[in-house]
């Protein structure tokens, strides 16, 4: 296997006396979805945000293509390659979905010394808008307000403004959640496609969708990871029957 794009180890989270996370590594390599399931409560949001800088660790480190990212901020993590969504949807709903796309494409590679451009004008920003709209499946949609979309779409325009900062670690918190089954199965073809180039995280409730489309799935209780490894093998632990799945999963 290649090296990891992302690499997280021993990461703890505390809280005064509470460790929402603990002694939690994971690795994400580029063509690979690592799932990331548990209750309520395992800590499953307070990793994706050490791993995208929101949160700062309280030990362990965070390492990217290589280089310690540890103390770096998250704007300087996202100018890097580390890309999220979030639960709940971040979008500008009275501006059109490539206008979304675009500011997401033009805070990513700002030009503050160009007072001369219309930043509406840069074609820069508004080629890389284009290809992560077609990327996300959003071509046809470009002129929509972006308010006007379905709850599926939104999602989507999430994932494709995420895109638009040219990540090459996506780090997505339940993009699934909330979607019918039609809404799913074209999320799950989308992140099918992200995977050639990207390495993903996936958090998500779904069980149904992770172990279709996970390549490697970790599993936390209580803030730690009690298993990780293929969808095969996670099915059958059981530790992780006992502990989430259930044994009639």
């Amino acid at each position: 296997m290649s090296e990891p794009l992302l690499q997280a180890s021993k990461l703890t989270r505390r809280f005064g006396g509470l460790a929402a996370v603990n002694n939690v590594s994971v690795d994400l390599h580029r063509g690979e979805v690592h799932g990331v399931i548990g209750t309520n409560g395992a800590g499953k949001s307070t990793l994706i945000n050490m791993l995208s800088g929101e949160l700062a660790a309280s030990e362990g480190s965070i390492r990217l293509r290589g280089a310690d990212i540890t103390a770096w901020s998250q704007p300087k993590r996202a100018r890097a390659g580390v890309g999220r969504s979030y639960q709940r949807t971040t979008l500008y709903p009275e501006f059109s979905v490539f206008e979304n796309a675009r500011l997401s494409a033009q805070a990513a590679h700002a030009r503050p010394w160009a007072v001369w451009e219309a930043a509406h004008g840069c074609a820069y920003s508004s080629g890389v808008a284009r290809d992560a709209l077609a990327a996300a499946g959003l071509t046809d949609k470009a002129d929509q307000i972006a308010g006007a979309l379905s709850h599926g779409g939104k999602r989507q325009l999430e994932i494709a403004m995420c895109l638009a900062t040219r990540p090459q670690v996506l780090l997505l918190d339940e993009p699934l959640a909330g979607m019918g089954a039609e809404e799913t199965e074209r999320m799950l073809a989308l992140l099918q496609d992200l995977k050639r180039e990207h390495a993903v995280l996936l958090v998500e409730h779904d069980m149904d969708a992770v172990f279709r489309i996970a390549d490697r799935i970790t599993v936390m209780v209580n803030g730690e990871v009690i298993a990780s490894d293929t969808p095969e093998r996670i099915r059958t632990d059981p530790q992780v029957r006992a502990a989430y799945l259930g044994e009639g999963h």
